[in-house]
């Protein structure tokens, strides 16, 4: 497995995101000994109730710079790491490196290592592809959820016009203008320092395997690789029965009406306060950062 580093001066101009990562060393899940550094942001007091935040396609931990924020100020512990192949954490060279299963074992190693307590998850796009199978498969992990823009496909119900659309674009497009994609999916205007911290942990095409590949791993099909692990994860995430709250934005095809299935399908759900942001597009966290905070604080405070 060949691994490329961006290197750090990339990241010497970010807006409104002043804090340093640590680093944590996962196992490559090559077969063989090496290990790939993956960029962790951990703010807040170390014995406060911690909020893990799952960012997705093809964005990192910058998403949740305003949530972050809101969460500390709250007097919680902020937890944002960065997906391998994402921000500072390493990006494998191959895309062939990229499976669903292998993020799955990376992001399993990451919280492994850093030995958290329960966490309240919260999740957006393929962080939540990751974070609600992880709660499915070890629900112990958890003492809630805000789920965001997101779900847990099998393949089994056709996603949307709008991904598969998505997905013909990342798969044919020359160059992948990650910072434009972020701000096409969000109501509101972006600066353009902000597309530009976007952008930053891809100096050139190479860097971008893990974001090329992520659309092709979303299982869309009932016989997609990932589709029958995920079919078992949704028996645990079902009986999931600590609070699971949804946070959708009114503004997004692509994830529109996965907040109702989360509701009508996971025990925890029933009876709490969902709500739908408004002026709010696939980045959620972009357009209505403090908003969401507001919700993470507000489910933490009811535990």
């Amino acid at each position: 497995m060949d691994m490329l580093r961006t290197p750090e001066p990339r990241f010497a101009s970010l807006p409104d995101f002043p804090w340093a990562p640590r680093y944590v060393d996962v196992p490559a899940g090559d077969g063989t000994a090496r290990t790939l550094r993956m960029a962790v942001i951990d703010e807040g007091p170390r014995d406060a109730p911690v909020v893990l935040m799952l960012h997705g396609e093809p964005s990192w931990s910058f998403l949740y710079r305003h949530v972050i924020r809101g969460v500390t100020a709250a007097g919680l512990r902020a937890v944002a790491p960065d997906l391998v192949g994402f921000g500072r954490s390493d990006k494998p060279a191959a895309r062939t490196d990229y499976t669903y299963q292998r993020h799955m074992d990376w992001l399993r190693a990451c919280l492994d290592a850093l030995a958290l307590p329960p966490v309240t998850l919260l999740c957006q796009d393929w962080g939540g592809l990751l974070g609600l199978r992880l709660v499915g498969e070890e629900p112990a992990r958890f003492a809630g959820v805000v789920a965001a823009n997101t779900f847990l496909p099998t393949g089994d119900v056709r996603p949307p016009d709008a991904f598969f659309a998505w997905r013909q674009f990342s798969q044919t497009v020359p160059e992948l203008p990650v910072g434009l994609i972020v701000a096409k999916g969000c109501a509101r205007p972006m600066a353009p320092e902000v597309i530009a911290a976007y952008d930053a942990p891809f100096p050139d095409e190479t860097y971008k395997a893990g974001a090329r590949q992520f659309p092709a791993l979303v299982p869309a099909a009932p016989d997609d690789p990932a589709s029958e692990a995920n079919r078992r994860a949704w028996a645990g995430l079902a009986a999931f029965a600590r609070p699971v709250v949804t946070a959708f934005g009114d503004s997004d095809p692509i994830t529109r009406g996965g907040d109702r299935a989360l509701q009508e399908r996971i025990a925890g759900a029933a009876g709490q306060p969902h709500t739908t942001l408004a002026r709010a597009g696939h980045f959620l966290q972009e357009d209505v950062g403090p908003e969401l905070a507001a919700v993470v604080v507000e489910l933490v405070r009811r535990y």
